[in-house]
């Protein structure tokens, strides 16, 4: 039998589409961001389904077959549509699931691929003259069949409005974050990644791979600085704070955030600079200058700039999609 819907609904529903040979690390993915009951935060916020083209789905290379989900069907009611992706990359998807990939974004759908996912959504045609990210494995031979597409290859997940794509397994998380970030903003994307223990905020724009060359010295974690630091966001904190505290050069504290998070210390410390702001805006802060100065963002300007290029909005728009009396709303 289909299976039922795990959330209420007048939620956004997401649907994911499993195709045969489909990975089952980005299904899990998926499943654990938007179709888990959130009790902590007293509402759901997604109404979650699978969806196949099949009654049994073989999933990549036999691990195991899926069966009782709804048919493909199920895609035409989704607001968030995920694409299916799985690693034989030549293989061309079944029509049955382009089409219903091509009649989601017609009528407005919001949609996704994660890892070999963009495969999919340019198979479909979907991805002309458009931003994409796929696993770096992958980058020559998507160039080569799809030369139209604008392919980012080092980044974790590109933001392209109604389309969204994430390079490979783990940025499927940073991706899906992302999204719960920009439907519920950074407080509630922040619960869900607590939960999650996984990291609440890895900007797509970082590199997907972290080069870890073999030290003769392991390198101490960053874990303790960065705790350190987000304690300390409303000082004046530079580059050069974070590396007295940690006791290296510069230079050196450089290359460690380059190895250990794949960004670096002034991207990482901006940030989480304006993840704070955004959830001391949530809380109901509505002084700019207070919001600017508590964040370190230090002026109502930059906290402006800032807040518009990591999130789309102003800080008014921003508030009236996420602050106390939006919550409000969704509650009542």
């Amino acid at each position: 039998m289909p299976q039922e819907s795990s959330q209420s609904a007048g939620a956004h529903r997401v649907v994911l589409i499993v195709d045969d040979n489909s990975n089952p690390f980005e299904m899990s993915c998926a499943i654990e961001v938007f179709g888990l009951r959130r009790p902590e935060l007293g509402r759901e916020l997604y109404d979650f389904r699978l969806c196949a083209a099949g009654p049994h789905t073989r999933m990549r290379d036999g691990f195991f077959t899926l069966t009782g989900v709804a048919g493909l069907e199920a895609a035409e009611e989704a607001d968030t549509l995920i694409v299916p992706n799985r690693p034989d990359t030549a293989a061309p998807r079944a029509e049955a699931v382009l089409q219903a990939v091509r009649r989601a974004h017609a009528r407005g759908a919001r949609l996704v691929g994660f890892c070999s996912g963009a495969f999919t959504l340019a198979e479909a045609g979907l991805l002309d003259g458009r931003r994409a990210a796929c696993h770096w494995m992958w980058a020559e031979s998507f160039r080569a069949r799809f030369p139209r597409v604008r392919l980012e290859p080092d980044v974790l997940f590109v933001d392209d409005g109604d389309i969204l794509t994430a390079s490979g397994s783990a940025s499927a998380l940073d991706l899906g974050l992302h999204v719960v970030r920009r439907d519920h903003g950074a407080e509630v994307a922040n619960a869900v990644s607590r939960r999650l223990v996984f990291a609440a905020h890895r900007d797509g724009g970082q590199k997907q791979f972290v080069e870890r060359p073999l030290p003769q010295v392991p390198e101490e974690s960053l874990g303790p600085l960065l705790a350190w630091a987000q304690g300390r966001l409303g000082e004046p904190l530079t580059v050069a704070d974070l590396a007295a505290r940690a006791a290296v050069s510069p230079a050196t504290l450089y290359r460690r955030f380059r190895a250990q998070l794949g960004t670096t210390p002034l991207a990482w410390l901006t940030g989480e600079r304006v993840a704070l702001a955004c959830r001391l805006i949530e809380r109901g802060e509505e002084r700019l200058d207070v919001v600017a100065a508590r964040s370190g963002l230090g002026t109502a300007a930059n906290l402006r700039a800032r807040l518009r290029r990591e999130t789309g909005l102003s800080p008014s728009a921003y508030r009236r999609r996420f602050g106390p009396a939006a919550g409000e709303a969704v509650m009542a």
